[in-house]
């Protein structure tokens, strides 16, 4: 869906004035709606930014290896309670860590890993990382505090490798990238790619960084991407594609493990997913850092919409790519609504029985009003006019909630003596014909 001319326009300026007031030799933002590439704007000339030029994602990297966890959960092959060294005996000093809070950055692990600074160092093998991980690595009690760790992906990464056999790069290749049509996403930079600068705070002159091979931190921020590559995964955090990832399981990634942001309550963390809120919506995605690159992706999934952006220098002198992402993204969201699904009558009437379940029923004097939707199969409970569940049938006068406030929750029909619905028990709330709750 294309955007309106005046939301283009004031996109490319943001852009273009943050690539000169935070002197960035390349800036490139892409908007993502309804599953594709909306608007492209760019910046800079060195390199001249496109769609289909690599930029290092950094940590972006990690969303990817939380999905590989959560595929060998739903194959039944781990428990997220599980504790890291049932998977990676090594790993013992973790204790009861388990791949939960690590997943949440809640396991209380210091940041990074022991030696020189890994991201700008040729990295070391998964028992060269595991001979460092010692009990001085736990910063805090699981859980007590949100603590952001890049070891504790190292460690996810081994845990996986260790499960399936696999090394991590191939794992994250032929199930999440190949799949999803990810081919400009590689383990190592492929031509065309941007280098990778540091920007002289005094002279403006460039240092190229060095492109390593972080090896047993790779599951921390080793890949690299372009602009077209990274939409199709924002579209994925969107709407994900069964087949990679039960939308379901999505769905309890973007619930909180923990709050980064105990003050304001603005940040948290999922199962491998940064959550922020702007106003009155939640970002779902993650922000990425390398030397020479940052990089973001914040997706609103309700409406499908995401910023995915990268810059090839390690931080700006004013703002910074996350925050340019997310004020894009509201500006989106704000002035191109997403539009209404048309309404269409239904195809066949409600199967026999149904009608006398539907319309208003009453608790304490609340209305609830249920409907039949003829697409799915399930009841619509709307109560106060606002607040919706679904129910899934689950046996004979019995359905279970599948959303909503009700979500897990059974509802049950009442009948009289002759067979004639005159209640609905839900989690023991029962709802009569009457307001004064008499059947």
């Amino acid at each position: 869906m294309p955007l309106r001319p005046e939301t283009t326009k004031q996109i490319d300026t943001l852009v273009a004035d943050t690539q000169s007031a935070g002197h960035v030799p390349s800036l490139i933002i892409g908007v993502v709606r309804d599953g594709s590439l909306a608007h492209l704007a760019a910046a800079g000339t060195q390199p001249p930014p496109d769609a289909d030029l690599q930029y290092r994602i950094g940590s972006i990297t990690k969303t990817m290896t939380a999905v590989l966890v959560m595929q060998e959960r739903d194959a039944g092959r781990l428990a997220l309670d599980d504790p890291l060294r049932r998977h990676l005996p090594e790993a013992a000093a973790a204790g009861a860590v388990t791949l939960r809070q690590l997943l949440g950055h809640a396991g209380g692990l210091q940041r990074e890993p022991d030696g020189p600074w890994w991201e700008r160092n040729e990295g070391v093998d998964l028992t060269t990382l595991l001979t460092g991980f010692t009990a001085t690595k736990i910063a805090y009690p699981p859980h007590r505090f949100w603590h952001y760790s890049n070891l504790a992906y190292g460690l996810l990464g081994g845990a996986l490798e260790r499960l399936t056999g696999t090394p991590w790069a191939q794992l994250v290749r032929e199930r999440v990238l190949s799949p999803l049509g990810l081919h400009r996403t590689t383990y190592a930079a492929t031509e065309p790619f941007a280098r990778g600068y540091v920007v002289h705070p005094w002279h403006d002159t460039l240092r190229e960084e060095p492109r390593t091979d972080s090896l047993s931190m790779a599951p921390a921020g080793q890949l690299w991407s372009t602009i077209t590559d990274l939409a199709r995964w924002a579209a994925f955090l969107a709407d994900p594609d069964p087949a990679v990832l039960a939308p379901a399981t999505l769905d309890e990634m973007c619930a909180p493990v923990i709050l980064s942001d105990l003050d304001s309550w603005r940040g948290g963390y999922g199962l491998g997913l940064q959550l922020t809120r702007e106003g009155d919506r939640v970002h779902v995605g993650h922000g990425g850092s390398m030397p020479g690159y940052v990089a973001t992706l914040a997706v609103h999934r309700p409406s499908r919409t995401g910023v995915v952006g990268f810059a090839n220098s390690y931080g700006f002198r004013v703002g910074g790519i996350g925050a340019l992402g997310h004020e894009i993204l509201t500006l989106v969201l704000d002035a191109e609504p997403t539009p209404a699904r048309p309404w269409s009558p239904a195809e066949a009437p409600a199967p026999a029985g149904l009608a006398p379940l539907t319309g208003r029923w009453w608790w304490m004097g609340t209305a609830l009003d249920v409907s039949w939707d003829g697409a799915t199969g399930e009841l619509v409970g709307t109560l106060r006019g606002d607040r919706t569940s679904r129910y899934a049938p689950d046996g004979p006068d019995r359905w279970r909630g599948v959303s909503g406030i009700e979500n897990g929750e059974v509802l049950t029909v009442l009948r009289d003596e002759g067979g004639r619905p005159v209640a609905l028990d839900i989690a023991t709330f029962v709802f009569t014909r009457t307001p004064d709750d008499e059947p």
